[in-house]
């Protein structure tokens, strides 16, 4: 089912919507000409006082709906009527270090279980009917910075998972384990140096020992694989993309330090990486590698490709083949990219400008030389997903533009202590937008259209064969824009930020679109110059659903594109959870 996901649309049952990650939906009941009538249905609210940044992806099966929030909470509710059905909040220990706020971004599905990831680095599994905690297990040791934020994947009747923690030197790892009993089955650090578990219970070495790490840099390395992969049932391969290397001050370890902000290829079978791409080698800016690899078929001088695309946080949008790990193609997605020109597809590595920080030993202060480098660290897109629409062909990518002056300080390492050695301020490019919606033609590298917002993008996407594109923007608005223009034809304001990610299904005959509301994640806590443009957002947690009826309100009902302007006659059965 997992598998198959797309072909079902009655549920929704794999993240990403697909297992490629193409967060697609072959609906087409909700399209251009129909999508003014898409109505609230009701709304959940997440209750309490744990109102921080939401950027969960809901799961629907069954009628049931399993949405996280943040503080590793989980919730079950009833997809026809918002009534919750049952509620986990996970007993969180004092001092978790989570880098980049509270959230969590989804859970997995697996025969009658429902597993998601815990700010303390631990898997729970409970029951999907009733809640009930089924089996636990630890990840890695929270005190020494680890801590998880990601959706687990299903992948090959495994439970796939990575980790978090780099700011704090913590070595990302990715694991692989029996969904029914939590058993790990095999386990692949990402950095060289560290030794992996077979399924046999062998061990066998993450590449090889100094070879683009100098002396014990190895140790606290990084490189934490944050975000979550992507499968291939067909060649039987897992993709995951890794972060940045630890510290942030590359002048403490020298070399390409492999396999950092990097793409990852895995065996599914046994974890060996069976081919790599480093988008950023010897990262000086936390550009990461964590991008999801979105896995497609590219039909492109007569053949076709098993093709693979991402859009990296250093503004690069590359394609890759999937079976190989071989470059077809690298191009800005962002207008400003300063720390390289571009990308040599000879070798696949970055033609720098120079633009890297000073080295602090080579000063009599306690900071080197600062420079101003674009895309910010925060990327030219970060962890939100980008969606690969099978009706228009093109890329959907929620991007950012911003700077950075980024400047390297002398670090030591301390257990479960940030490891950074690098102050930073971020700031604006432009004086009307930051956030841009683009969309990108992978053949060639070309931009089709963009429409530009206010304050930066930190939602997902969602297309569909109804030629729409779903988004959200910090200013609450949860929007449908047209797949090949770009204009916009249904908005939404849902309160708080939406830095959510969107789904649609069908269930009794009628489309169903939801979203998670509540502003957070990364940009207040570290935005810098930026910050200001949020500062007064309200922060929320409510999960929104809307519906398509059959039954399709009369002419009048409505007022433009704004659909949070419904008349109250057909918005009667909106509600909190509740039937008026």
């Amino acid at each position: 089912m997992i598998d198959n996901d797309l072909d079902d649309v009655e549920r929704v049952v794999a993240y990403g919507m697909n297992p490629q990650a193409h967060r697609y939906s072959p609906l087409d009941k909700l399209n251009r000409d129909t999508v003014k009538h898409l109505t609230p249905a009701w709304a959940f609210s997440f209750g309490g006082e744990k109102q921080r940044g939401q950027e969960s992806f809901t799961l629907v099966h069954n009628g049931v709906i399993y949405v996280t929030g943040s503080y590793s909470r989980m919730w079950a509710v009833d997809a026809r009527t918002g009534k919750r059905l049952w509620q986990y909040e996970h007993r969180l220990p004092e001092g978790i270090m989570p880098c980049c706020d509270v959230v969590n971004r989804g859970a997995a599905l697996y025969d009658d279980l429902v597993i998601f990831g815990t700010l303390d680095a631990q898997l729970v599994a409970l029951d999907r009917e009733t809640g009930r905690v089924r089996w636990r297990d630890r990840i890695a040791d929270f005190r020494a910075g680890y801590s998880y934020t990601a959706a687990p994947m299903i992948a090959n009747d495994l439970l796939i998972t990575g980790n978090s923690g780099g700011e704090f030197g913590a070595i990302g790892e990715i694991q692989a384990r029996n969904p029914r009993t939590g058993e790990m089955v095999w386990r692949r650090p990402v950095i060289e140096g560290h030794m992996g578990t077979l399924p046999d219970g062998s061990e066998t070495m993450t590449g090889t020992l100094n070879a683009t790490w100098e002396g014990e840099a190895w140790k606290t390395g990084g490189g934490a694989p944050w975000l979550g992969g992507t499968y291939d049932p067909e060649l039987n391969l897992i993709y995951f993309g890794t972060g940045n290397p630890a510290p942030w001050n590359a002048h403490s370890r020298p070399g390409d330090n492999l396999y950092s902000s990097s793409t990852l290829a895995l065996d599914a079978d046994t974890g060996e990486i069976v081919w790599h791409y480093q988008t950023t080698p010897n990262d000086h800016w936390d550009y990461d590698g964590v991008n999801e690899l979105v896995l497609f078929d590219m039909e492109k001088g007569g053949e076709t490709i098993k093709a693979a695309a991402k859009a990296d946080r250093n503004g690069f949008f590359y394609v890759l083949n999937r079976e190989t790990g071989e470059l077809l193609l690298a191009e800005k997605f962002v207008n400003h990219v300063t720390w390289a020109e571009g990308i040599d597809l000879e070798t696949g590595r970055p033609i720098e400008t120079g633009a890297r920080p000073g080295n602090p030993a080579a000063t009599d202060g306690d900071r080197g030389e600062s420079v101003t480098v674009a895309p910010a660290f925060l990327g030219g897109k970060n962890w939100n997903h980008m969606s690969y629409s099978q009706r228009t062909g093109l890329f959907y990518i929620p991007s950012n533009e911003w700077e950075m002056e980024i400047w390297n300080e002398p670090v030591t390492y301390r257990r479960g202590a940030a490891f950074l050695g690098a102050g930073f301020t971020i700031k604006p490019i432009y004086d009307d937008k930051i956030g841009v919606l683009r969309a990108m033609d992978p053949k060639t590298g070309e931009i089709q259209w963009e429409v530009p917002n206010r304050t930066p993008l930190w939602s997902s996407i969602l297309t569909t064969a109804g030629g729409l594109v779903f988004y959200g923007t910090p200013e609450g608005y949860l929007k449908a824009v047209d797949d090949e223009t770009g204009e916009e034809l249904w908005k939404f304001q849902t309160g708080s930020g939406v830095v959510g990610q969107p789904v649609t299904w069908t269930m009794d005959g009628e489309q169903y679109v939801a979203v998670v509301s509540g502003w957070g994640g990364a940009v207040p806590l570290w935005g810098g110059e930026v910050a200001p443009l949020v500062r007064d957002i309200s922060q929320g947690g409510m999960l929104w659903v809307f519906n398509f009826p059959k039954k399709r309100p009369s002419v009048g009902d409505y007022s433009g594109v704004d659909g949070s302007r419904a008349h109250l006659s057909t918005a009667r059965r909106f509600s909190f959870g509740k039937t008026l």
